[in-house]
């Protein structure tokens, strides 16, 4: 492999990916999906109200039903899930940039040898 110095650019992007992969170590429980409060009933029957998540796991829609006392903890940890999604968009955007900084600065090595 050749040596050589590390550019500016370089240098910043190791950093941001740095902090992204520690923001992700901090993140709290996840869960993927939506929570939405659903009414259900008819003509004839009292409506009734009840919380459910929708979601996608191994390319499979799925439902789980949550009840009242739950809510406030799944929200967190879909709020965490979009964040876990948002620093691994994140984290790989900046990694194709890093590596292509890194095979700009290898191919102007090579040029100058």
């Amino acid at each position: 492999m050749l040596s050589y110095m590390k550019s500016k650019k370089q240098i910043n992007l190791e950093k941001k990916i740095k902090d992204i992969k520690q923001a992700i170590l901090e993140l709290g429980d996840i869960r993927p999906g939506s929570l939405s409060k659903q009414i259900a009933g008819g003509p004839n029957r009292k409506p009734r109200q009840y919380w459910q998540l929708s979601y996608t796991y191994k390319m499979r829609s799925r439902t789980d039903y949550i009840r009242d006392e739950l809510v406030e903890q799944i929200q967190s940890e879909t709020l965490e899930y979009k964040k876990f999604k948002k620093l691994m968009e994140d984290l790989i955007e900046n990694s194709i940039q890093l590596s292509k900084e890194k095979i700009e600065i290898f191919k102007k090595l090579k040029n100058e040898n």
